[in-house]
């Protein structure tokens, strides 16, 4: 097992706050918890007051320009949105280099907690502190009743399509999904056909990424269904921005996210086989150089499970045990956090040294459950993604409550051309890869980056999409001693277990280069807090 001493902390937040309505901008967010009373005129001349006294720039939002992209905090007219308001108050009202302050707070409680994350290739070294900018993305009420409706309808079909095509393939058969697209689908298991996952579900954890674009319209950009990361970033965010501003999470009626790992270690439970009713749940991780191995060992210790490798995992008797240190114990439930290829060498990949001989026979006899279960990357794959509007009317007879983003798939040849011709207005991608990599961003990329893509592109047509270049909104960003807009998106976690759960928020990526679309830690990107606000 993997002992690790991961530092625990009190990751609510209220729900139940009184809402700010005072018109005046009144607040009791001030460092001694004084009432301050100011219009925008006098928080103008207090905190150039307060730069003259302390030598420090106050930063504000004074001179901020949207550019014309939409902003998640500011209108078009340079007025903060309604739920923004208290939030640009306080940060006017902030004394010189206080908000700056703050921020190298969060920086140094990021470095001292150990919150990392791992580049694959990067010679500078394997492990990175986790960037983060301490203006959050504000989420309306009304705006998120429609994004959490259209993720559970979204996550229901997707379950509905998986087990379909590892059973019948009724949706092959009533011409829907092309056979074509699904035989040279590059995660679909043959190995899972037949298998009945623990009440029937597929899709345990996932992390879906959403946009919005210029015209204010959300749109699903990618399903993450194997092993969606991130989750633990929108935690400690969360508590490291209620340190740094408790008392307008109290007045602006924040959503609480701390309760996620309760809720994930329930859905784990609910799967345990029949007849287990103190079910014995672990983490299993690929080990310390996988690029999320912070989150396995905190969501481990978050949960109250051991975390453990493969080498610490073995198959007795038609059961999966693990060793201790008081000899072997059951294991009923896995929260895998390896890909299907590692998990077995006696299944997929012989050469695997971080799975366990066996487990796949384990599974299929019901004696044990895998979370994510094995196969729901085919559900990933980005050429099947463009057929989820069918997917949703062909499995539960409704409309798509969140759109697709409009998609090219390049195995049709009349599409082929249409990309061919247009690569220096589209976003091209690989059809399994992640983290930003395998995609060409048409507009900023060279002729011969563009002339390369052309050549991938009708050598294996099926392995590739496209898509306009969407005009991503921006949020508020430090940069240096000012505020500029960085492309932003948005990954919620959604959790199906007993019922469907998704996470208030989730994870805000943000483009940290100017210019950039790309929002992945890999590529540049860091994370904001995400605030849902409550109805009232």
């Amino acid at each position: 097992m993997r002992y690790l001493e991961v530092r625990s902390h009190d990751l609510s937040a209220s729900t139940h706050s009184p809402s700010f309505t005072d018109t005046t901008h009144r607040s009791r967010c001030g460092v001694g918890g004084e009432l301050n009373v100011m219009n925008p005129q006098q928080q103008a001349q207090s905190a150039a007051a307060s730069t003259e006294r302390s030598g420090d720039p106050a930063i504000t939002f004074a001179g901020y320009d949207t550019e014309g992209f939409y902003d998640e905090v500011f209108q078009d007219n340079g007025r903060p949105r309604s739920d923004a308001e208290l939030l640009v108050w306080k940060i006017n009202s902030l004394k010189g280099g206080e908000l700056l302050r703050r921020q190298r707070a969060i920086e140094q409680s990021l470095l001292r907690m150990g919150i990392t994350f791992n580049v694959y290739g990067d010679e500078q070294g394997t492990e990175r502190i986790w960037p983060f900018d301490i203006i959050p993305r504000i989420v309306p009420s009304d705006e998120w009743l429609t994004i959490e409706s259209g993720l559970k309808q979204r996550i229901q079909a997707l379950n509905m399509f998986i087990h379909d095509i590892y059973h019948d393939q009724e949706i092959i058969k009533d011409n829907i999904l092309p056979e074509a697209v699904l035989a040279n689908a590059k995660a679909y298991r043959a190995e899972c056909h037949g298998i009945d996952p623990p009440r029937k579900i597929w899709c345990h954890v996932t992390g879906t990424d959403l946009v919005r674009n210029s015209d204010g319209q959300i749109y699903v950009l990618e399903d993450n269904l194997r092993c969606p990361s991130g989750v633990s970033y929108v935690l400690h965010n969360r508590f490291l921005m209620k340190r740094s501003f408790p008392q307008i999470f109290e007045y602006s009626n924040v959503m609480a996210v701390g309760d996620y790992h309760s809720r994930q270690l329930e859905m784990l439970q609910h799967l345990a086989p029949d007849g287990v009713s103190d079910p014995t749940v672990v983490v299993l991780t690929p080990g310390m150089y996988n690029s999320a191995y912070y989150e396995h060992s905190f969501l481990a210790q978050q949960m109250g499970v051991q975390l453990v490798e493969g080498r610490d995992l073995a198959v007795k008797d038609g059961f999966l045990y693990m060793r201790t240190t008081r000899g072997f114990e059951r294991v009923d439930v896995i929260y895998r956090r390896i890909d299907d290829d590692f998990i077995d060498p006696q299944v997929f990949r012989s050469d695997s040294m971080l799975g366990v001989p066996g487990l796949m026979d384990v599974y299929r006899r019901g004696r044990v459950a895998l979370a994510n279960a094995p196969g729901t990357g085919v559900a990933d794959d980005k050429v099947i993604y463009a057929y989820v509007p069918e997917i949703i009317r062909y499995y539960l007879d409704e409309e798509i409550i969140l759109p697709n983003v409009e998609t090219y798939v390049c195995y049709d040849e009349e599409q082929r051309n249409y990309v061919l011709a247009n690569l220096d207005k589209l976003v091209v991608k690989a059809a399994n890869e992640s983290g930003g990599y395998g995609m060409l961003v048409g507009p900023h990329a060279t002729d011969d980056e563009r002339k390369k893509f052309a050549g991938l592109i009708r050598d294996n047509p099926r392995n590739y999409i496209a898509q306009p270049t969407l005009s991503l909104s921006r949020v508020p960003t430090i940069v240096g001693d000012h505020f500029e807009g960085r492309h932003v998106d948005l990954r919620p976690y959604i959790l199906y277990g007993e019922e469907i759960y998704v996470l208030p928020g989730g994870l805000t990526r943000v483009a940290l280069r100017k210019g950039s679309l790309v929002v992945n830690s890999s590529q540049g990107g860091g994370s904001k807090d995400t605030w849902v606000i409550a109805q009232p």
